[in-house]
């Protein structure tokens, strides 16, 4: 049986990382399960390149971000995604013009038993090469919630600083999780 998986997306500089890596440790206490966290790709990839990705670069991102996801969701009981290929296809939407990589993006979230879109509620924080600014925020937010609700996945707004952010997605995730594993 491969792992449950949490999809965690949002645009830039809100809190994906820090949310995933708390709920990570917080859902293995409280459950018991082996939980893994997979990183962005594009992180990565930017450093080892020393630069963005070229339009022709982003579908090996997208798949390379799933792959992980999958490779992970066979050693886990739990595998929470700090973001997944959507990302990839939303900004391929907006940066490039290219809509090639959405059903794919899309087609991910199906198999995921929660999408948690954080709120861009936080400070903007520069974070290497894959920021390009606040101004970012709100098209890539309106562009994730035109995704998903037009492709009729739910997905679950994940506000609040700290703790109280965490506590939040463990309101969402706790009842999903136990429902997972009961139907198993």
């Amino acid at each position: 049986m491969a792992g449950i998986l949490i999809a965690i997306v949002g645009a830039e500089s809100t809190g994906k990382t820090d949310l995933a890596q708390s709920l990570s440790l917080q859902l293995a206490s409280a459950t018991g399960l082996s939980c893994a966290v997979v990183p962005e790709v594009l992180r990565d990839w930017c450093v080892a390149a020393s630069r963005t990705p070229q339009a022709h670069e982003q579908p090996a991102i997208a798949r390379t971000q799933t792959e992980q996801i999958d490779a992970a969701a066979l050693c886990h009981d739990l595998v929470l995604c700090d973001t997944t290929a959507l990302m990839t296809a939303v900004y391929s939407q907006l940066l490039f013009q290219d809509e090639s990589l959405l059903a794919s993006g899309l087609a991910f979230h199906r198999r995921c038993a929660v999408t948690l879109l954080t709120a861009i509620d936080l400070p903007w924080i520069p974070d290497g090469l894959q920021r390009d600014g606040a101004h970012v925020r709100g098209p890539v937010d309106a562009s994730i919630r035109t995704a998903l609700s037009g492709a009729d996945l739910r997905w679950h707004l994940i506000a609040g600083q700290g703790q109280s952010r965490v506590n939040v997605a463990l309101q969402v995730l706790l009842p999903a999780i136990e429902f997972h594993r009961s139907s198993s």
